[in-house]
């Protein structure tokens, strides 16, 4: 296996992650926090797509996917692409209001699409470019996709576990 096909196996891993986390779950459900000041189920999912949303889109030089469609309505927000959620307030937690769980699997979808596009057109030499040299040592574009992924991983464990909760 090489390193794109790799990368495209832990990517492609997400989609079916994120629809077990929320399927089936209403919209109350979706919005619902373990305790106060917690995440919801449906945060935690619309939070790990923007992530990874915003960063491809800066990697591959393109427009996010958040931006050009109409997902932003589907969740009661702007579309504004500098939100991403990281370092929200309770209160602008509890304003992502994902309409659905459909809705939360079709902008992942959406957004998988494109990572997935991304990601097959990358050669081994593309890893080692420097996409951010704010760190010591700089990030590479190998170091910042596995960082998404990561990430990624972790949120949708969160919303699966905080899934159990709701429907033990």
């Amino acid at each position: 296996m090489n390193v794109d096909d790799l990368l495209t196996e832990a990517y492609g891993q997400l989609p079916d992650l994120v629809r077990a986390a929320v399927d089936g779950l209403s919209p109350d459900e979706l919005r619902r926090a373990p305790d106060e000041g917690a995440n919801p189920v449906g945060w935690l999912v619309w939070h790990l797509t923007r992530i990874q949303d915003q960063q491809v889109a800066e990697l591959s030089g393109a427009d996010q996917v958040w931006a050009t469609g109409d997902w932003a309505a589907r969740f009661g927000l702007p579309a504004d692409p500098a939100d991403t959620g990281f370092g929200h307030t309770p209160e602008q937690v509890a304003a992502v209001r994902p309409e659905s769980a459909e809705a939360l699997v079709g902008y992942h979808g959406a957004v998988a699409e494109r990572t997935r596009g991304f990601l097959a057109g990358l050669r081994p030499a593309d890893l080692d470019r420097v996409v951010d040299e704010h760190w010591d040592p700089p990030v590479t574009l190998g170091v910042r996709l596995v960082s998404i992924v990561s990430d990624d991983l972790q949120h949708v464990g969160q919303a699966a576990y905080l899934r159990g909760l709701l429907r033990p």
